[in-house]
């Protein structure tokens, strides 16, 4: 299985036996959502994640998913009720009658007249007729309607000024840092400069802890080519994305941000409704069973999901059939179509040794390429092709083999130091070797950089045999 596959921890999987049996079922990486918890649960969460291992020895990967300016309905202490007509104020400022009282400290920057501000994921929605102050709109609800506190309130084609990493985010992010995360998540993510506000932060507390961009905003959308380049992976988050955005549009968007990720060589993680009627069903819709091969045919890294394992009925079933659904999906895909499209444009020294990398191993019909890599970039650039052989990632550090377990087709294994290049082939067939994963005569295809240990810097590529 090649697609890796993200669960989001919750009530429904939060014991030991239970991680390990989503593991045993295809998990490699645990989703953290920050948007819940007390800082004690949040630590807990963290710890029992630590406690697991993966069949190679190592733990999962964490992915620690940061809240983010998620705008909510706020200071309501009864449901408001909605009228079709009725006018009503939006307004991070005041209270009373006819108003819905928002997050605070929201501004409203620039919006055209009969703009629509939609209220727990488009069940209410309201049409924009008059900007009140640059905290306050006046609108009209569109259809009649029930508020509650908390829930989410969405502003498509609306400019707010809002910052893009919250407090609460920063002390989450100090925390998940400290317990070990090795991805971190922004959500809501407007533009490429959201990045480098994060990064900073990172830098202060003393990590280089990768960082994953949510594509959820219709500013992301805007911007998409930017964010793809300037952050580490990124993620189609189709929840708050169809309802930023006509519904009609997110199958289109999707398999762009999968296509240009995969090109740009960045992880590619897909979320949200993946099997959702599994929550409560013992069984996949036909739908989601065909939205899901599709993804991967198109190519992404990892599916992620979200409420099936962390409130569901059904956690490890939903991995189960989802393991079962990638395999089969697998089995379709033409891989010498991405060796192809990807080559058409001009290659770096790295990208042109990782695509002959994987030339070489569909010419000669090798079945596994080696890359050694300190840093898992080589292993992402010859992922970036999405060769059929298998792509064993070997590395003297465990960061690295956990920041690689949400890579397309990427098995880290943990290696001792080598220093020099003269090591490696050694290394390479010691290792293979003790797996139980490398025959007498049997060919691979082996590739790094020179001088060891310095990033970006693949330029070698061998033909060896086992030993």
């Amino acid at each position: 299985m090649k697609t890796k596959i993200i669960a989001t921890v919750g009530p429904s999987c939060f014991t030991k036996q239970k991680l390990d049996l989503l593991i045993e079922s295809g998990v490699t990486c645990f989703r953290v959502n920050l948007s819940h918890g007390t800082k004690s649960e949040k630590a807990k969460c963290f710890d029992l994640i630590k406690s697991c291992r993966l069949e190679s020895g190592i733990r999962p990967t964490i992915l620690a998913d940061l809240a983010g300016p998620k705008i909510r309905v706020s200071r309501v202490k009864d449901s408001i009720k909605i009228q079709k007509g009725e006018q009503v104020y939006i307004s991070s400022e005041k209270n009373g009658k006819n108003v819905i009282p928002i997050s605070e400290g929201v501004k409203f920057q620039t919006l055209k007249k009969g703009a629509k501000i939609l209220v727990d994921d488009g069940k209410i929605s309201l049409e924009v007729e008059k900007l009140i102050s640059n905290k306050t709109l006046l609108c009209r609800a569109e259809f009649d309607g029930v508020v509650e506190q908390r829930k989410g309130i969405n502003f498509p084609g609306i400019e707010l000024d809002l910052p893009s990493i919250t407090d609460q985010d920063k002390n989450d992010l100090e925390l998940a840092l400290l317990k070990g995360a090795d991805w971190v998540a922004l959500s809501f993510v407007r533009s490429s400069s959201d990045y480098q506000l994060l990064r900073d932060i990172i830098a202060k507390f003393g990590f280089t802890t990768p960082i994953l961009a949510k594509i959820e905003k219709w500013e992301a959308v805007k911007n998409m080519n930017e964010i793809i380049d300037a952050f580490d992976a990124v993620m189609v988050a189709r929840g708050d994305l169809g309802v930023e955005l006509p519904l009609e549009q997110v199958p289109g968007i999707q398999k762009k941000v999968i296509k240009k990720a995969v090109k740009a060589g960045k992880p590619v993680v897909l979320a949200t409704q993946i099997l959702d009627s599994m929550i409560l069903r013992p069984v996949p819709t036909r739908a989601e069973v065909s939205d899901i091969a599709n993804a991967i045919l198109d190519g992404a890294d990892a599916l992620m999901v979200t409420g099936e394992t962390a409130v569901g009925e059904h956690p490890i079933k939903v991995i189960k059939v989802l393991r079962k659904v990638i395999t089969e999906s697998e089995s379709s895909i033409n891989y010498k179509t991405f060796i192809k499209d990807i080559s058409k444009k001009k290659l770096n020294t790295a990208q042109a040794i990782s695509h002959a990398a994987c030339s070489v191993a569909v010419k000669q019909g090798i079945k596994k390429i080696i890359t050694m890599t300190h840093s898992g970039s080589t292993a992402r650039m010859v992922s970036r092709y999405r060769p059929s052989a298998k792509i064993i990632a070997m590395t003297p550090f465990k960061e690295t083999c956990r920041q690689l377990g949400i890579v397309w087709g990427v098995q880290p294994l943990l290696v001792k130091n080598y220093n020099t290049s003269d090591d490696i082939p050694l290394i390479a067939n010691e290792m293979l070797i003790l797996n139980k994963d490398l025959r007498k005569n049997e060919k691979y295809v082996i590739t790094g950089g020179v001088p060891v240990g310095v990033p970006g810097t693949t330029n070698y590529l061998s033909v060896l045999k086992g030993i």
